[in-house]
């Protein structure tokens, strides 16, 4: 029994260090099967990241909204490092400067380098996510913000279940092998119910987007990335987020 928990938390600490800036130190490089492992813990550090963002949200009520607004998102990149954004940005590149084809796509976001469509994208990304935030806060809504990062982890573990992995030597190439789907369906079946529970107009919105985003990869790249996978984690953040926004005057 000790070892199993201690796999668990092996596992959990694998989703931490790999999706958040928190000091995790493992005591050695983990194996392919505990990386496959560690994906059933992606919506539960997405669950402590929202708790931490509603946190310091409820920390500066009182004060205003613009502030509020401005450091909950700060706070949100500096939890996540801004992997996702990066990947946002490098799929941003690639669709835009592959014209259509498969493997210059890929070689684009491959690039370390950020181009001007990567770069207006995340302007334009973080400034619909501030947005939203000023208008969740403005009316003491902090749920979405709570939701939001469970959900979008959720839906990605779900996508590089049903979606094949472009890259062989890329990141998540390991986890991807040993990846245990019949933990994550269920998690992706609990997850929609949950959400249905909260929102039926959320619920939809993050199906929307989710089918839409994999059919777009599938067509361009016949399957996802790592860049991708962090794309669709930012885009349905920012789905969640403005679901809620319009679901305030309902």
């Amino acid at each position: 029994m000790m070892k199993v928990l201690n796999q668990q938390w092996q596992a959990f600490c694998i989703a931490a260090q790999f999706l958040t800036q928190i000091p995790v130190h493992l005591k050695r490089s983990p194996c392919a099967r505990l990386q496959g492992q560690s994906l059933l813990y992606y919506p539960l550090v997405g669950m402590f990241i929202g708790l931490a963002l509603t946190m310091l949200a409820w920390m500066l009520n009182g004060q205003s909204n613009f502030i509020q607004a401005t450091l909950v998102l700060i706070l949100w990149v500096l939890l996540t490092g801004g992997l996702h954004l990066d990947g946002l940005a490098d799929s941003a590149d690639g669709w835009m400067g592959g014209l259509g084809d498969q493997q210059r796509t890929l070689v684009i976001m491959k690039d370390p380098c950020i181009g001007a469509i990567g770069s207006l994208t995340l302007i334009l990304h973080l400034l619909l996510k501030w947005s939203a935030l000023i208008t969740l806060l403005a009316a003491n809504q902090l749920l979405a913000i709570l939701i939001a990062p469970l959900v979008a982890r959720l839906a990605v573990i779900l996508l590089l279940a049903i979606t094949p992995y472009v890259r062989a030597q890329g990141i998540a190439s390991p986890m991807v092998e040993y990846m245990p789907k019949q933990g994550v369906y269920l998690l992706a079946v609990s997850g929609a119910v949950l959400l249905a529970g909260l929102s039926i107009v959320w619920l939809g919105v993050v199906a929307v987007l989710f089918v839409l985003a994999r059919r777009a990869m599938l067509l361009r790249i016949k399957g996802t990335t790592g860049d991708t996978a962090g794309a669709l984690i930012e885009l349905l953040e920012a789905g969640v987020l403005i679901a809620a926004c319009f679901t305030l005057e309902i």
